[in-house]
């Protein structure tokens, strides 16, 4: 079950802390370090939340590009699969015809095969992102001896540093804390990191489209692309275990049935399917996401839309 955030702000005096209403917590740094630990995590919540929102209309722009190149794979590898049995009509009579169509056609297949894959690349580094965007969150106190001004990160540098980059579990700008914050851009993202896995399940389907009797079925735990694996690694794709990639499923359900190879391609209507799937998304609540970003534009005053 998701977790339920207020919609509203809650009375003042209280803070936010991921679903439940709590008494604002104390900081561990020292009064004058909070006091400037607050500006600099606010700017930094800012920046990741902003970069989080343009990634977002990044895939979507992706994601619409790769679907109209796989409209353009399925509408050429069925014109050219039918073209032995089409009524050319008054063309009838032109000698190779129908020997040309197909070459042209197969020459379009390959070329919207390469913009479709690479329409895959761009979703997968907008995920990488997204990932790296999330995992930002947290403002360091950084100590420095080189210089009298009090600086803070966004990595902690100090393994033993007692500051867990969230002031001590006060809230940034008047609800949500540190954690908060990283809670929403973890569920955000996560329905991403689905999506593209689902999505690259139907990539390889339609890369394997041919007119050859005998096509050659594309292998799940082959990298479509060179560093694909450790991009999808970072996108937590792939097995802890074993590291190997995760099996494509929808947000709520877990699967281990493994990626069974067809000898056979498919018909128009699975064609149909697998584009229909490509456009719902259906691993990415849009209300949800919606949801997510306007709460978080509501509290860091900035608009995410």
């Amino acid at each position: 079950m998701d977790t339920q955030y207020f919609s509203t702000p809650p009375s003042k005096g209280t803070n936010l802390k991921c679903g439940s209403i709590s008494t604002p917590g104390s900081s561990p740094l020292l009064p004058s370090i909070t006091r400037l630990w607050r500006p600099a995590a606010q700017r930094n919540i800012r920046n990741q939340w902003s970069k989080l929102a343009s990634l977002k209309q990044q895939w979507a722009s992706s994601s619409s590009s790769g679907r109209s190149h796989a409209t353009s794979i399925v509408n050429a590898y069925l014109s050219e699969k039918y073209m032995p049995s089409m009524e050319l009509g008054s063309l009838c009579d032109m000698i190779d015809i129908r020997n040309k169509a197909c070459l042209k056609l197969s020459k379009q297949q390959k070329l919207y095969r390469s913009k479709l894959l690479s329409s895959y690349k761009e979703m997968v580094d907008v995920v990488v992102q997204m990932v790296n965007a999330s995992r930002r969150m947290k403002c360091y106190f950084k100590r420095s001896s080189n210089s009298a001004l009090i600086e803070f990160s966004t990595s902690s540098e100090d393994n033993h540093n007692e500051d867990a980059g969230d002031g001590g579990g006060i809230s940034v700008f008047t609800l949500l804390t540190i954690p908060c914050f990283e809670k929403l851009a973890e569920e955000l993202v996560h329905m991403f990191e689905l999506e593209l896995n689902l999505k690259r399940l139907l990539l390889m389907e339609l890369l394997s489209l041919s007119s050859e009797s005998s096509p050659k079925s594309l292998v799940w735990s082959e990298e479509l692309y060179l560093g694909e694996f450790n991009n999808l690694r970072s996108c937590n794709l792939c097995s802890k275990e074993t590291d190997e990639l995760l099996h494509p499923t929808l947000k709520g359900h877990q699967s281990n049935a493994p990626i069974v190879s067809r000898n056979q391609l498919p018909n128009a209507e699975v064609l149909q399917v697998y584009l229909v799937t490509w456009l719902a998304e259906v691993n990415i609540h849009t209300k949800r996401v919606d949801e997510i970003f306007e709460l978080v534009s509501q509290e860091i005053h900035v608009s995410l839309s």
